[in-house]
């Protein structure tokens, strides 16, 4: 039963709890839709105003995702609001939580035995949020206790399963199944609906279908519901098309491409289409913004703001923009660059700069730009523009600097000799391998968010064995024995559902570690250790760790193929009706400092992995 309340009164934190409450007793995509539908709806009709602040509450934000304001608060913080408010000891609070693995319920349950001698207002969406706030705001002295005196007088007024979600919020998680994607679905789907208008089935899943296809292809140009919402209550969905358009200042969520194993199967995906071939450099992804009056921004491939850690770059840029350039969002690849030799180094040397305020006079390892598409222009976006037009503005607007920037090197191909020749050439250079991208007509233009097979990645990796490598998360070690005594000796790694908010078991790794690299990650995941599994990690008891840690770092691995398997949980019921997919023989690579644990490989990519290896069984050799 929905909580409901009265015309242009404040929306009730029960109300949106008592949805995520629903939404958690389900498993159903579009179940999960309906009852998010049926909130937004009721917002959009008896309080608009409070629209922004519950769609964000929904997506654990207090802010454009650009913004980077972390909403996580430590585990321990929250124990001892827990214990602060309710009475009980944070040893008690501690134990519940060894046994249940879910703080939120653990909070719940501490509050039906709290004493209270007064009753607090009834929780609102917008005090909620505005604490919220408050707390990913506090930082300085004195920072812990005034969060801890935040979290409290929410904690406080929390009634029924509002703290239950509360700290879930706090901790940065929600969990209860709910991805972004179905958030958007439901944001078009409470802009449409008319109770008023008669519209048959068909007809009305029509138009549904449509906005949201325009909501989802405007939030992945324009990444900010701070504009978006507004738009959509004044316009409407199609008020959006013409309003709400790419400009320097905002990250584009980029486009990404398609993993191939062989030239055979690239030349049969281009066929009947103008080509290009580029190197494929072994660096990080960076979007470059410089807006009308100047100001300089860089933002990774997961639309983090860079510009801190790249201040050479932003230095630089006027030596490398023409007169005539105003104002621009460049899409590139930053490289460790050697100066001396004029050689690119691999992504190992660019990963150990540091992350955020690097000063000039510190910088030991110099990089170069390598622009290789342009997205906005003097006034005008280029999203919808063939490739061959966006890489004809790329060269007329801005001049290569030797050791400081340059164009993407390239070859427009049409054989497989050329393909193949340009390739070798690219590993001389210490590249990775080749995109091959479509240069015309409408498959040329620039997708953002999608991974689409218009732009394609041939790599050394992929010509043999499983292809693409994994980007997973560590979330488990085992306890290392003989000569691994003092650190963990193996490692529990998983998969990302988004659809869930799960991650999903995948393998055991223990090669490709140095001595060095296990003491690091020994260091490093010791202070991430959690007491119990989270509630969101789907595992076999079978494949118990020693020590489970939080979902805080991705590793690049490699292995041999995928199998099916009964213990791990990657990919289950995609590809056998009960049983999940593991790695055979993984090994690590790399820590991926530059992704989140939610930007992991999905359990759908798994899926496609596996497949992929049959179908392409008999291209697997040039």
């Amino acid at each position: 039963m929905s909580v409901d309340w009265k015309d242009n009164e404040p929306v009730p934190y029960a109300a949106l709890c008592k949805t995520f409450e629903t939404i958690e007793s389900t498993t159903k995509r579009l179940e999960i839709q309906k009852h998010l539908t049926s909130l937004f709806t009721r917002v959009v009709e008896k309080n608009p105003e409070d629209f922004l602040t519950v769609i964000y509450l929904c997506l654990n934000r207090v802010c454009p995702e650009y913004e980077n304001h972390e909403l996580g608060v430590g585990e321990s913080l929250l124990i001892k609001s827990i214990a602060e408010t309710t009475g009980r000891k944070p040893a008690k609070v501690k134990e519940e939580l060894s046994k249940w693995g879910d703080l939120g319920k653990v909070a719940k349950d501490s509050k039906t035995t709290q004493p209270t001698l007064f009753v607090p207002k009834p929780l609102t969406v917008k005090v909620v949020f505005d604490k919220m706030k408050i707390i990913a705001g506090i930082s300085g002295h004195d920072s812990q206790e005034r969060k801890v005196r935040e979290i409290k007088f929410l904690l406080t007024a929390c009634r029924g399963k509002e703290a239950k979600y509360l700290i879930r919020s706090l901790e940065g998680k929600l969990r209860i199944g709910l991805a972004e994607q179905t958030v958007l679905t439901s944001l078009a789907q409470s802009i449409v609906k008319d109770p008023a208008q008669k519209l048959s089935r068909a007809k009305e899943t029509e138009e549904s279908t449509e906005a949201s296809e325009i909501v989802k292809s405007a939030y992945s140009e324009v990444p900010s519901y701070d504009i978006i919402v507004p738009i959509l209550l004044k316009y409407g969905v199609k008020g959006l098309e013409e309003r709400c358009k790419l400009k320097p200042g905002i990250p584009v969520k980029p486009m990404l491409a398609h993993p191939t194993k062989s030239i055979t199967e690239v030349l049969d995906r281009v066929e009947g289409h103008k080509f290009t071939c580029e190197f494929k450099y072994d660096g990080e992804r960076a979007q470059v913004h410089m807006l009308e009056d100047g100001t300089l921004k860089i933002y990774s491939r997961n639309l983090e703001d860079s510009s801190t850690k790249f201040p050479d770059i932003i230095e630089r840029m006027s030596q490398i923009v023409k007169p005539d350039t105003k104002s621009f969002v460049l899409d590139c690849e930053v490289v460790a660059w050697d100066p001396e030799k004029e050689c690119l180094l691999p992504f190992q040397i660019l990963s150990t700069r540091k992350r955020k305020d690097v000063k000039e006079k510190d910088i030991k390892v110099i990089v170069c730009l390598f622009a290789f598409d342009l997205l906005y222009l003097n006034g005008e976006s280029f999203l919808k523009k063939p490739l061959e037009e966006r890489r004809q503005h790329l060269i007329n607007a801005f001049q290569e600097v030797d050791n400081k920037f340059s164009f993407v090197r390239h070859m427009n191909a049409t054989n497989t000799e050329e393909i193949q020749t340009f390739l070798d050439e690219s590993f001389k250079c210490n590249c990775e391998g080749l995109m091959i991208k479509v240069l015309d007509g409408q498959e040329s233009t620039y997708e953002p968010s999608k991974r689409s097979r218009n732009w394609l990645k041939l790599k050394k990796d992929y010509l043999s064995g499983v292809g693409d490598s994994l980007d997973l998360v560590v979330i488990g070690a085992h306890l290392g024995r003989g000569k691994r005594t003092n650190v963990y000796g193996a490692f529990l790694l998983a998969c990302y559902n988004p659809e869930e908010e799960k991650y999903q078991t995948i393998c055991k790794i223990g090669t490709g570690f140095s001595d060095v690299s296990l003491e690091n990650h020994f260091k490093f995941l010791k202070e991430h250790e959690i007491s119990a599994p989270r509630n969101y990690y789907d595992y076999d008891k079978g494949a118990n760790p020693d020590v489970w840690f939080e979902p805080v770092q991705v590793w690049e691995v490699k292995a041999a193929d995928l199998s099916i398997s009964p213990i791990y949980k990657a990919a289950v019921g995609m590809v056998d009706h009960n049983k999940g997919v593991s790695l055979r023989f993984p090994r690590f690579i790399q820590v991926r400092e530059d992704k989140k644990a939610e930007d992991a490989t999905t359990c759908e990519q798994v899926a496609e992995m596996y497949r992929s290896q049959f179908n392409n069984s008999e291209n697997m050799q040039l």
